[in-house]
């Protein structure tokens, strides 16, 4: 286990100004918006705001004030961050990051949790500082037994769990493979989606009629595009740092606080920029994908073994009757506002959640 500090070299940020400098813009026709993807004049301008007025070495500085390291599981090396809380006593509780995230989505809660918890945040194989697979079949299952691994060198036999997106997947497959260890399982959304539409009540249709208009508005075509041909499109992303802009910020248009008119409306522009940096600085946009080809992106998988806290915000069409059903339900906790990368948005709500769920009064 090494000691990792975040530290890219000039010349890599040179080269992404002028690669910013030097984009070929395409045509749009006008009065189109954000109908048929995202608005060439809004990202010109985010671009260069990135280009001249966004700061990564002032971002990478915040990033390197929660302690990192290194340490290799399963012949790969995984970076995660590890920060103990001032309490001895206080319990453990891992952090698992989404996609198209990384661990730059937890910057607005590390140091709120970092008072009742001792916290663990691992990169998922394949994305930021940690070695991407160099073979197929990876599964769920291996990365949980990554996870599992990572606790037990760092000293942790009982922890809790909480997952987003990607980490909403990993997290109850953790607790089905050990639910001796894990004490409880917190998820952003994704429990309690049915099998039969026929089953549902009428006002259950009515949510489900929301997601499907997000669907038909081709949120979700990312699932297709690289649950088939990943490699075809990361040559673009990896290539091109308006493309790996262009193709996160319009998953944060469709997936935010349906009640954002923009992306920065809903999420701070800089942290949402530090993470698009990351990716790009990592050249991770094809690994990071991987894991749609391998088949490990669905809905939360079940389980029952521990308990299981669901944290749902508008856009997420989670159903407790149907979650109750497969899972051991102990908290389920409905926001008004807020969107599917909660440690972004609702930073605040989500340490509360977390904090009432593991170390209930």
């Amino acid at each position: 286990m090494k000691p990792f500090r975040i530290q890219f070299p000039q010349a890599d940020l040179d080269d992404l100004g002028q690669r910013l400098a030097a984009t070929r813009w395409p045509r749009q026709l006008p009065g189109e918006g954000w109908s048929r993807g995202v608005p060439v004049d809004y990202l010109r301008d985010l671009a260069e705001y990135w280009r001249t007025g966004y700061d990564w070495r002032a971002h990478e500085r915040a990033l390197n004030e929660f302690p990192q390291y290194t340490t290799e599981i399963d012949g790969r090396t995984v970076h995660f961050v590890h920060s103990r809380c001032a309490d001895p006593e206080a319990p453990a509780l891992l952090l698992t990051h989404s996609w198209p995230g990384s661990i730059a989505e937890f910057t607005r809660i590390l140091g709120p949790l970092g008072k009742h918890f001792h916290l663990v945040a691992p990169s998922v194989p394949g994305f930021g500082f940690s070695e991407a697979p160099r073979e197929t079949g990876w599964s769920l299952e291996r990365v949980a037994r990554m996870w599992a691994e990572l606790m037990t060198e760092l000293g942790y036999d009982r922890f809790g769990a909480h997952g987003n997106d990607a980490g909403a997947l990993i997290s109850p497959t953790l607790a089905r493979l050990f639910p001796e260890r894990v004490t409880g399982v917190h998820l952003t959304g994704g429990l309690g989606f049915p099998s039969d539409f026929s089953e549902l009540t009428g006002e259950e249709q009515a949510r489900f009629a929301e997601m499907g208009e997000l669907m038909a508005s081709g949120a979700f075509l990312h699932t297709d595009i690289l649950g088939k041909l990943p490699q075809t499109f990361s040559y673009g992303l990896t290539d091109s740092p308006v493309a790996q802009l262009a193709w996160i910020v319009e998953k944060f248009k469709h997936w935010t606080d349906p009640a954002a008119a923009l992306p920065e409306d809903a999420v701070d522009r800089d942290q949402l920029l530090t993470n698009v940096t990351l990716y790009w600085l990592t050249g991770t946009a094809a690994t990071s994908s991987w894991m749609y080809y391998e088949g490990l992106a669905g809905w939360a998988p079940s389980q029952s073994l521990v308990p299981t806290a669901n944290l749902v915000f508008p856009n997420d069409p989670s159903l407790r009757r149907l979650a109750e059903r497969d899972n051991k339900i102990a908290r389920w906790t409905e926001a008004a506002r807020g969107g599917h990368f909660a440690a972004m948005e609702r930073p605040e709500l989500l340490v509360a959640d977390l904090v009432a769920f593991f170390k209930p009064a």
